[in-house]
């Protein structure tokens, strides 16, 4: 018996170390896009149908069909404070270079949200002002 158990032994031994043959490293490929709008200081309303912007030049040609997932935050305690629960937008494509949506209606008045973009990586705006949904903003007034 222990000479079986020792042939058995040395046999998987030797099929292990077949088996464990090295793996070449992958490259990884990482897209951040820069976002171009909301820029620093703008001011959106509740309820308004808004678009968010990023700059397309230079994806990467692995990365053409990726779909996009875009997050509201802000910033406070340097955290970002994201709401993964609710996406203000998701599965549009990267490459599109922008996406509309709805701001929603239950939101404080912060002069410090931001959105962020992801594809394979974040990337986050400017802050800038929600203001609620009664109230008009400066910008509607002039």
């Amino acid at each position: 018996m222990t000479s079986f158990t020792t042939l058995f032994t040395a046999l998987l031994v030797a099929a292990s170390s077949v088996v464990a043959a090295p793996v070449q490293p992958v490259e990884l490929i990482v897209f951040s896009p820069t976002i171009t709008s909301p820029t620093q200081g703008a001011i959106w309303s509740a309820n308004t149908t808004e678009t968010v912007t990023w700059d397309t030049s230079n994806i990467p040609a692995e990365k053409q069909n990726s779909t996009g997932l875009l997050l509201l935050g802000y910033l406070e305690n340097n955290s970002e404070n994201l709401d993964i629960a609710h996406p203000l937008a998701a599965n549009f494509p990267i490459n599109a270079g922008t996406v509309n949506f709805t701001v929603p209606s239950t939101l404080p008045q912060r002069d410090d949200y931001i959105v962020v973009l992801f594809g394979d990586s974040g990337n986050k705006s400017p802050s800038f002002t929600i203001n609620p949904s009664n109230q008009a903003s400066l910008g509607s007034l002039l």
